[in-house]
């Protein structure tokens, strides 16, 4: 285990581009990206592993798979959380439940591949950027279920800047998709 210190705050997006960096640059085979106030539960990570064995490229700690779900939420946090992956997916094409879980595995080739540096979104929208290319570059994705624990101490990361960052994100992300299909239709 090496920790990686970063003198301030500058976004999740940021800081997960940073350590997928990190990681990549020294030569992993498979990266698991997860949080550290035990809000994901490291009992679940072999089975993520045997899913990259098996062939995932990527493996998603869902809690909106069969057998997942979160404790500790106050309903309108899991209303907000239900409700913009049920957005994400509908506007995006998104076959993927949990587009915004932050407990990960990934084929280290995959996540190279997507190139994690060339994005630009800084909030929850960083993990959905990610699902979208993994999806439109057509890697599998795997969900598995995790029980998502709510903090104990410390503060969410969840602030009205990153509700809009990522519900203008999908949605410029969905015409973008949508006005490319149409050009290629067109073509045709």
């Amino acid at each position: 285990v090496s920790v990686f210190d970063r003198a301030s705050k500058q976004g999740l997006g940021s800081a997960y581009r940073a350590g997928f960096r990190r990681v990549l640059d020294q030569g992993y085979d498979i990266v698991v990206s997860m949080d550290a106030d035990l809000s994901h539960d490291p009992v679940v990570i072999p089975r993520m592993l045997d899913l990259i064995e098996s062939g995932a490229d990527a493996v998603i700690g869902s809690r909106y798979v069969t057998g997942g779900g979160t404790t500790d939420w106050p309903v309108r946090r899991q209303l907000l959380s239900r409700w913009g992956n049920a957005y994400t997916r509908s506007i995006l094409g998104l076959a993927t439940r949990d587009c915004t879980s932050g407990f990960r595995a990934y084929r280290a080739t995959a996540l190279s591949a997507i190139d994690p540096d060339s994005t630009g979104a800084e909030g929850y929208a960083f993990l959905t950027e990610l699902v979208r290319r993994l999806t439109r570059q057509g890697y599998n994705i795997a969900e598995t279920p995790i029980i998502f624990r709510d903090r104990t101490l410390g503060d969410s990361k969840m602030s009205g800047r990153i509700i809009f960052e990522s519900m203008l994100l999908v949605t410029l992300w969905g015409v973008a998709d949508r006005l490319r299909r149409l050009r290629r239709f067109g073509r045709h």
